[in-house]
């Protein structure tokens, strides 16, 4: 595998780690808490923003061999992954319209790397 394909796949890597984030810190939102310094002090709001900077750090990897045009469009996975695992983890529905802006999207990246 070359380089661009091993950036790109780190790149995606690090939009699924940020996405997992996000879910992470929606179910930590989901808590209540005793406190407010409980509310943003616990394992889990902690666990993720150090996923988020894993995520920056991978992302600063992989953008030394991703063309920077690329990046926008492999980054717009992020709103699929984010949407699958609410779905998934969250009970999060699914709308017609959600679903025709994952297919403009999957098809967008298609396009651009055609």
């Amino acid at each position: 595998m070359s380089s661009l394909g091993i950036s790109v796949c780190l790149l995606l890597l690090s939009v699924f780690i940020s996405s997992v984030s996000q879910i992470i810190l929606k179910k930590a939102a989901d808590k209540t808490y005793e406190s407010t310094l409980k509310e943003y002090m616990n394992p889990m709001v902690i666990g993720a923003y150090g996923l988020f900077f894993c995520s920056v750090i991978l992302t600063m990897l992989a953008l030394k061999h991703v063309p920077l045009s690329m990046s926008p469009i492999l980054e717009s996975s992020g709103y699929i992954f984010v949407s699958v695992m609410g779905y998934i983890f969250l009970k999060e529905r699914f709308s017609r319209r959600k679903l025709m802006g994952f297919a403009l999207i999957l098809a967008g990246i298609v396009i651009f790397n055609l």
